[in-house]
């Protein structure tokens, strides 16, 4: 019982009140978030849509997503956490309604980008709001369980839509939007405003006040986030390049779900243990091992041809991103200067709809004309990443401890005040 006690503290243990219902809410949030899931399927199958315009539309919701993401960070930082979350969540679910009940396919478009928009306006918002309020040095285990609900979230989401989508899509779009709903309420309810306003952003020496150009010019942090970007090229495979990978060796889809399936139940069972095991670990390390854990996992899928294989490169590359997530988004915090955390944050977020891009549209290429080759390019980027985590990380370690002095010394001025 003290073991199961002493474990607990260490993963999920001191965490303040107001973390554990923004964790609450990204957990409602992706369980029900699952209509956008079979938007492509809803086009083609109730509103008569071909392919090619299904996959426009599919698309329209992504740009939306990426505007959103900036947007989401430079409002989350001038209006405030909790404004930008209420603000994000009550009009998405009201384009949800408005899109269950839409027929024109082009009225579907609009709402769709703008869906993608209010959909991924919160992501900043939330890990800034969780830096606020979570002291440094308990951040590995709130993102971590971050991480977790996350997965948690999307397994459900996925099992919910399947079974909705069959009985109603009109259910599948009204349901996602009260989930919605349920996570507005949440935030209104139970979390108070986490942006210190006393903060002031100083201007730079030519006179120019910080903002999102800041993010969008810090060295040290584009290559974090160049870095952070291979891995999500790596990630982005499993749902855009081994799909095909696994047809042509002759595999039924049912064997790639299992492989997802084997991922997802893994994260889940085990992600809680991560922090304690990666605690005497520098971040650096950590993400470089565990990178070069998800290149071995993907570069094993070049002599891959049976089931097995692949369920057991899917345990090697899944143990990696596990590893991976906890530093990998403490980093990110600790890059960014506490007036402008939620702009990092949204140009961190980038990553993942550019990798969502670039990695089936030169995956396609390179599995067509490499082959079973195509898993070692893929494995070789992954190992650049282990290399360059290795050569950055003193240089990030000495940016966060002068960000950290500073934080220091304004915080002795703000209590001079008062």
């Amino acid at each position: 019982m003290r073991g199961l006690r002493r474990w607990w503290d260490s993963s999920a243990g001191g965490l303040p009140g107001t973390f554990w219902y923004l964790w609450s809410g990204i957990l409602i949030n992706r369980a029900g978030a699952f209509a956008m899931l079979f938007l492509s399927l809803y086009l083609t199958a109730a509103r008569g849509a071909s392919p090619a315009l299904a996959g426009l539309v599919v698309g329209a919701y992504g740009v939306g997503g990426a505007a959103g993401t900036l947007l989401g960070g430079v409002l989350a930082d001038r209006w405030g956490r909790r404004s930008t979350l209420l603000a994000a969540h009550l009009v998405a679910a009201g384009l949800m309604v408005a899109l269950a009940f839409s027929r024109h396919l082009l009225v579907i478009a609009v709402l769709a980008a703008l869906v993608g928009v209010a959909h991924s306006m919160p992501s900043p918002a939330f890990v800034a709001a969780i830096v606020d309020v979570v002291p440094e040095e308990r951040r590995a285990r709130a993102f971590n369980l971050q991480f977790w609900a996350f997965n948690l979230g999307m397994a459900v989401a996925s099992l919910l839509a399947g079974v909705l989508a069959e009985a109603s899509y009109l259910a599948l779009f009204l349901v996602d939007a009260g989930s919605t709903l349920v996570t507005a309420v949440v935030i209104a309810l139970k979390v108070p405003e986490t942006l210190d306003r006393r903060i002031r952003v100083p201007a730079a020496p030519g006179g120019r006040r910080p903002g999102l150009h800041t993010a969008l010019t810090d060295r040290v942090f584009l290559t974090f986030v160049g870095l952070t970007f291979l891995l999500a090229v790596l990630t982005m495979q499993t749902s855009t390049i081994m799909p095909l990978a696994m047809r042509a060796d002759g595999l039924r889809p049912s064997a790639y779900g299992l492989v997802v399936a084997l991922g997802g139940a893994l994260i889940v069972a085990g992600q809680l243990f991560v922090p304690r095991l990666i605690a005497p670990y520098r971040k650096a390390a950590v993400l470089s091992i565990s990178t070069g854990l998800m290149a071995l996992g993907f570069g094993t899928l070049s002599a891959a041809d049976h089931l097995p294989v692949y369920l057991g490169a899917a345990v090697v590359w899944t143990v990696g991103q596990m590893l991976a997530a906890p530093p990998n988004a403490q980093i990110n915090a600790d890059l960014a200067p506490p007036e402008l955390r939620a702009r990092y944050q949204s140009v961190f977020y980038l990553t993942f709809p550019a990798a969502s891009f670039v990695a089936p549209a030169l995956g396609g290429l390179s599995i067509q004309h490499l082959g079973e080759r195509h898993w070692l390019v893929v494995g070789g980027l992954g190992l650049v990443a282990a290399v360059g985590h290795l050569l950055a990380g003193p240089v990030r370690e000495r940016r966060v401890a002068a960000l950290r002095a500073a934080t220091a010394e304004r915080e002795k001025a703000l209590a001079g005040e008062r």
